[in-house]
């Protein structure tokens, strides 16, 4: 039940990319996401993703603390909103940016890199 859950914030992030070819006149080449990175308290990130929370990069962090080291196994951005869908969280903002760079010299092509954050929180 809800009784037993604290409030709280999750950021989920991730960057991506893509390349794009003259006057968009191509199809998008598109790469998968090659990391989702979460945001929060750590309790309520091992809450959840449990093991599917990868910690090596910030392991012995106590649970009333924060981080923004910590990593999902998996790289489906749904199965990340299914899991704090499941665990009683709502997405209330997010925000992407976005940068424009020539692939080559000597073509038109542009690579565009994107990074984007999803906020969710529970009550």
């Amino acid at each position: 039940g809800a009784e037993g859950r604290r409030a709280g914030f999750i950021t989920i992030g991730y960057r991506g990319s893509y390349t794009l070819g003259r006057d968009s006149q191509t199809d998008a080449k598109f790469r998968r996401v090659a990391r989702i990175m979460v945001c929060g308290k750590t309790s309520l990130a091992k809450e959840v993703f449990g093991d599917t929370l990868n910690e090596s990069r910030d392991p012995d962090r106590p649970p009333e603390r924060y981080t923004s080291r910590y990593y999902l196994k998996f790289t489906f951005l749904e199965q990340a909103f299914d899991k704090l869908a499941d665990a009683g969280f709502h997405m209330v903002a997010c925000n992407s940016t976005g940068t424009c760079a020539f692939a080559h010299e000597q073509t038109d092509d542009r690579i565009w890199t994107s990074y984007t954050e999803y906020v969710f929180y529970r009550e």
